[in-house]
């Protein structure tokens, strides 16, 4: 299969890219190169004869028509999106801009290729969204597929909108697609402006270890890599029209994440007392929802996936990870905003 993934330099577009390299399909990663995109993600995978890189915006239709054409992919796998929330609070615009409109145009220039082909049955248009867009859970209960949209942020706003004009595309032209919403990814190549990263980072620089309001927000953490091979399998597999939940099965709240990633750092690099003696409570973010979780059973019942991690397995690979990698976390850390308190506005 050749797939045209979209944000291919990102954080979770990497993941996709090397583990799609590693089982044998074409790629071509389509990415702006924003601040949170880096090349060195895809490294591994630069000179290998199945990978083309292509620096685009999704924004730009000329390009995409052009990267379409020449191409011709099977499946696009549209990753490219602006996902901080803190940073989605400060400029909004962005995220509406490149979410919204960037899936508009994107969505065009796959149906425009779908129809000048014949409109290949086997083609796929892949959107990847967030469980975010469901909204804040209580204390107990699971976002499933059928769960009403309930956004609460700028940046969950803004990937519902896109949610929806890729099922509207389906609908009103039959463009054949798959959706997938995904719970908390972490893992290697994190960018440095996560929760998961920030801890660690600081942790090893012997700064605060930030945590909102009073650290009770609960998620479900899903390991980056087992979220690729789930990705993947929904492209290939995945029946046009149907969304897919794709979730770690790992609830934990964000006090006892950090906890558990400070315990790991005094095992893995020990020093005087622990490190959970630098965890500091800060201002909550504004609208922090309270809890997130999904039900996996439609994926895993139809197409057999389920996580191979635990989180304490994938925090301590994480860990490792970012021990062994400090010369690309630390040219990441000197790009615009990355170590500093957003999102305060209210």
């Amino acid at each position: 299969m050749k797939l045209l993934v979209t944000g291919g330099a990102g954080f979770i577009g990497s993941a996709v890219v090397r583990r799609a390299v590693a089982q044998g399909h074409q790629v071509v990663n389509l990415d702006a190169l924003t601040y949170a995109a880096c090349l060195d993600n895809v490294a591994s995978v630069a000179d290998n004869p199945l990978y083309v890189f292509e620096q685009a915006d999704i924004r730009d239709r000329a390009a995409l028509d052009r990267i379409l054409a020449k191409h011709q992919p099977d499946a696009v796998m549209h990753l490219a999106a602006e996902s901080h929330v803190d940073r989605s609070i400060d400029g909004p615009g962005t995220f509406i801009d490149t979410n919204v409109m960037g899936t508009f145009h994107l969505l065009e220039a796959a149906r425009a290729y779908w129809v000048a082909r014949g409109k290949p049955d086997r083609f796929r248009f892949h959107h990847i969204s967030t469980d975010e867009v469901f909204g804040s859970l209580g204390a107990t209960g699971q976002f499933t597929e059928d769960t009403p949209y309930d956004p609460r942020s700028p940046y969950s706003a803004s990937k519902a909108g896109s949610d929806h004009l890729v099922r509207a595309w389906h609908e009103t032209y039959g463009l054949p697609v798959v959706l997938t919403n995904c719970s908390n990814n972490y893992g290697p190549y994190h960018f440095p402006e996560k929760l998961i990263p920030v801890i660690v980072l600081n942790a090893l620089a012997g700064k605060a270890l930030p945590i909102y309001g009073d650290g009770s927000n609960v998620r479900d953490w899903l390991y980056v890599e087992d979220h690729a091979e789930a990705l993947l399998l929904v492209v290939a597999r995945g029946a046009p029209g149907r969304s897919y939940n794709i979730g770690g099965e790992n609830e934990r709240s964000n006090l006892d994440l950090v906890r558990t990633l400070c315990a790991i750092l005094d095992r893995k690099r020990p020093r005087d007392g622990s490190y959970a003696d630098q965890i500091t409570f800060v201002t909550d973010r504004p609208g922090h929802d309270a809890r997130y979780a999904i039900d996996p059973v439609r994926i895993r019942e139809e197409l057999g996936w389920r996580p191979s991690v635990t989180v304490e397995q994938g925090l301590e690979l994480t860990v490792d990870w970012y021990l062994a990698n400090e010369p690309w976390w630390r040219a990441l850390q000197e790009r615009h905003g990355v170590g500093q308190r957003l999102g305060v506005r209210a």
